[in-house]
C-alpha cells in the first residue's frame, strides 16, 4: 500500500544508522528529544487514512495512478495546489504550528520542473531519474526534508570568492558510479527524522560555479551526513494533558563530509545556468505553502487571544474586537492570495502546475511582517502571566493548589480549570521554546520578506504599470488592453 501509517514511519527511523547530535551525543533518529516533532510527522499519516479528510490529504498519483499520500504528490492542475493549500492549513491548526512535511514535497515539485527544463536545454536524463526516483518517494510515503540554504561564510563574495570553497555545498568529486560533495546546510527543519534530505541550490550561480551547481537526493543516514540539531518543545504536562503539548520542532545543520551520491539520485550536476531556476522555484512552492500554514498560525495565535479574552470577560470590548478583527484580516488575506495564486497557476512542460510569482509572494510577504505584531496582540490581552504563570505542579498541591484555582479566576462564569487551561495554552503559544523558533521562522521561512519584494519585482513588468499612468497624464495616446498574464512573467 502506497499510503503508509505512523507506526511504519517511526519504524523506517528506528533502523536508521545514528548521526544525529544534540548537544554533544550521538543518538538514533528516535531519541527523545525529537518526539514531539516526530509526532507533528506522524499526523500527516494518520490523516491520510482519515476518511473525513481523504479528499484533502490524498492524491491519484499521475505516474502510477495510485492513492498516495498528497505529501507524495507532484501538482497536477491548479485544483491540486488548492487542495496541497487547504491540507496544510486544517493539520497546522491541528498541531499548532508548522506542519513541516512540505519541505519535501515543496522540493519534488521544484524538480519536478527544473530536471525538465535541464533535460530540454542540455539533451540530458535528469527527468528521468526523478521519475524513477519519484515513484520511491511515493510507493514508501517517503518524509523529504529540503536541503537548500548554504551557511554562505562572507555574505559580499559569491561561493567561488570563497576563503573556504566548503562554505556552499559543491562537488569535489566526479566518479563513473557518482559524485563526492562537501559543504554544510542550515536551518534544515525536520531533518532528524526524514527520511532523505533533498539538496538543492540556494541562489544564482555563474559559470565559475559549475561545482555549486548540484542537485541530488540521499538517505538521512547516508555515511558522511552529520546532523547537528536543535530540538523544541513545549514544557511537559503533569495533568492538564492537551494536544498542543505533545508537538515540537527540530532544526539541522546539515553537514555533508565527502558524501558519495549515486548519478541515479544527481539532478543537476555542473548546470550553473540553472542554479537560480531551482532555487526560486522551490521558494515559490514552499512560499505557496505558506499561505496554508500561516494562515493556521494566524487561526490559533487568533483563537488564544479570543480565548484568553473570554476568561478575562473582556471579549465585548470594541478595542478587544478590533484586536481579533487584524488575526481574521491577516489569516484571510494571505489564505487568499494562495487561493488567488493557485486560480492563475501555470502548466510548466513537465505537466506540474506552477503557483503565480506574485500573489504568493505578495501573500507571503504580508504573513512575515506581520508576525511579531500578531504575538504582540496576544501579549496585550493575556498580560504578563504569559511567562509568569505558576508551575503545573503548584495547582495540585495540598497547600497551594486551592489558593492557586481562587486567584486564577475572572470570568465568574468559567471554571479555574478552564482558566488555567487557557493561560497554559497562552504559555506554549507566547513563551515557550517553541515559541521563539515559530516567530523567526514566520519572518524567514521559506525566504525573508526581502526575498518576496526581489521576487515581485522581478517578476512584475513596472513599465506596463506605467503606461496606464503615461497615458492618464496624456503622455500616451492609447493604452492597450493590459491583461495580468502581461504584468506576470516568472523567470
Amino acid at each position: 500500500m502506497a499510503i503508509k501509517t505512523k507506526e511504519e514511519y517511526v519504524n523506517r527511523l528506528r533502523k536508521m544508522k545514528k548521526n544525529v547530535y544534540i548537544g554533544g551525543e550521538k543518538v538514533g533518529h528516535t531519541d527523545e528529544r525529537l518526539i514531539p516533532g516526530i509526532n507533528v510527522v506522524s499526523l500527516t499519516f494518520d490523516m491520510a487514512h482519515n476518511p473525513e479528510f481523504e479528499d484533502v490529504c490524498t492524491a491519484r498519483s499521475h505516474i502510477t495512478g495510485e492513492k498516495i499520500n498528497r505529501f507524495c504528490h507532484i501538482h497536477q492542475s491548479k485544483e491540486d495546489l488548492l487542495k496541497k493549500q487547504e491540507m496544510t492549513r486544517l493539520l497546522c491548526q491541528r498541531v499548532g504550528g508548522c506542519i513541516q512535511r512540505c519541505m519535501g514535497i515543496d522540493a519534488m515539485n521544484a524538480l519536478s520542473i527544473a530536471t525538465k527544463l535541464l533535460d530540454m536545454q542540455y539533451d540530458t536524463d535528469y527527468y528521468q531519474r526523478f521519475v524513477t526516483y519519484l515513484k520511491y518517494f511515493q510507493e514508501n510515503d517517503i518524509v523529504g526534508n529540503c536541503a537548500q540554504t548554504d551557511v554562505k561564510g562572507d555574505r559580499i563574495k559569491r561561493p567561488h570568492e570563497q576563503k573556504d570553497p566548503d562554505l556552499y555545498l559543491r562537488v569535489v568529486k566526479k566518479q563513473n558510479n557518482g559524485i563526492i560533495v562537501r559543504g554544510a546546510k542550515a536551518h534544515n527543519t525536520i531533518a532528524p527524522y526524514a527520511d532523505e534530505i533533498i539538496a538543492i541550490p540556494t541562489r544564482t550561480l555563474t559559470k565559475e560555479e559549475g561545482d555549486w551547481a548540484v542537485a541530488f537526493a540521499i538517505p538521512a543516514d547516508t555515511e558522511g551526513v552529520k546532523l547537528v540539531v536543535r530540538p523544541a518543545y513545549q514544557r511537559k504536562r503533569i495533568k492538564l494533558k492537551a494536544p498542543i503539548s505533545k508537538f515540537g520542532d527540530a532544526e539541522s545543520l546539515t553537514i555533508f563530509e565527502d558524501v558519495f551520491v549515486p548519478w541515479e539520485r544527481v539532478f543537476m550536476c555542473g548546470e550553473w545556468e540553472h542554479g537560480r531556476t531551482l532555487a526560486l522555484l522551490f521558494a515559490l512552492f514552499h512560499r505557496h505553502s505558506y499561505t496554508g500554514c500561516k494562515p493556521a498560525a494566524t487561526d490559533v495565535l487568533g483563537g488564544t487571544a479570543a480565548l484568553v479574552a473570554e476568561c478575562n470577560n473582556i471579549e465585548r470590548a470594541s478595542h478587544v474586537r478590533e484586536k481579533l478583527s487584524k488575526y481574521i484580516g491577516l489569516s484571510e488575506l494571505v489564505y487568499a492570495a494562495g487561493i488567488a495564486s493557485a486560480h492563475h497557476a501555470q502548466k510548466t512542460p513537465s505537466g506540474t502546475y506552477l503557483p503565480d510569482p506574485v500573489y504568493t509572494n505578495a501573500g507571503r510577504r504580508l504573513a512575515g511582517e506581520n508576525i511579531y505584531h500578531e504575538y504582540e496582540l496576544l501579549a496585550d490581552l493575556a498580560g504578563g502571566l504569559a511567562c509568569t504563570l505558576p508551575l503545573e505542579a503548584d495547582f495540585y498541591s495540598e497547600e497551594t493548589g486551592d489558593l492557586l484555582n481562587k486567584y486564577i479566576m475572572r470570568n465568574p462564569n468559567l471554571s479555574p480549570e478552564y482558566v488555567h487551561r487557557t493561560f497554559r495554552l497562552v504559555e506554549s503559544v507566547l513563551a515557550s521554546d517553541l515559541t521563539g523558533v515559530l516567530q523567526v521562522a514566520g519572518v524567514h521561512g521559506g525566504g525573508s520578506p526581502i526575498m518576496e519584494t526581489i521576487m515581485m519585482m522581478g517578476t512584475y513588468d513596472i513599465e506596463k504599470l506605467k503606461d496606464i499612468a503615461r497615458y492618464l497624464a496624456g503622455i500616451k495616446d492609447e493604452l492597450p488592453r493590459i491583461r495580468r498574464k502581461d504584468l506576470v512573467k516568472f523567470t
